[in-house]
């Protein structure tokens, strides 16, 4: 497995890149459906990826504590499925029920979705005030397959907390990591 960090390159204050894309039911979810909400959290996640696994189960809790306090939270899944047939919409659907998502995942087929937050890996996470500008782009935590650090969610929990007390986020943030998104031949992005 193949550690790729997060960019870091969407720039702190930036407005969040609407999408508008399928969830595992065939519904159609776009960012205008979190408009009321008092934050936005995006997250670039798959099912077959080892550092995804290692923390889906806090991902699962993030949606239980935090969408009922007003966040929005939307997983999205940009790999290509051709080659890699665990990431489909279907494996989504049932990766969503055995992991008790309460948050929508849906699927970026074209991955311009992805291209356009600039994310790299999978999980990369994009966190939005309520005015849509970004305030974290960062880890979840320290925590890795294999190097013993507990999965808390610390550093992301830290940030949603202060978007939420209005308080200012850190701008000292560590990049995520993870596999890199498998983008379809000849569609790979050049940052």
């Amino acid at each position: 497995m193949a550690l790729t960090p997060s960019t870091m390159a969407m720039e702190l204050g930036s407005h969040a890149p609407p999408f508008t894309l399928p969830d595992t039911d065939g519904n159609t979810v776009s960012i205008d459906d979190f408009a009321d909400r008092k934050a936005l959290l995006v997250m670039f996640i798959c099912n077959h990826c080892p550092y995804v696994k290692h923390v889906a189960d806090e991902l699962a809790r993030l949606g239980r504590d935090y969408e009922p306090r007003g966040v929005g939270i939307v997983a999205i899944s940009s790999n290509d499925v051709a080659n890699y047939p665990d990431d489909s919409p279907q494996k989504m659907k049932e990766e969503k029920a055995a992991r008790g998502y309460t948050f929508p995942y849906l699927f970026d087929e074209t991955q311009e979705v992805a291209k356009a937050y600039q994310a790299a890996c999978t999980p990369d996470f994009f966190l939005f005030d309520d005015q849509r500008r970004l305030v974290y782009r960062g880890q979840l935590d320290d925590s890795r397959p294999g190097n013993d650090s507990p999965v808390t969610g610390k550093d992301l929990r830290e940030a949603l907390d202060a978007v939420l007390a209005g308080s200012p986020v850190p701008t000292v943030q560590k990049p995520s990591m993870g596999c890199n998104i498998k983008w379809k031949k000849g569609n790979e992005p050049n940052y």
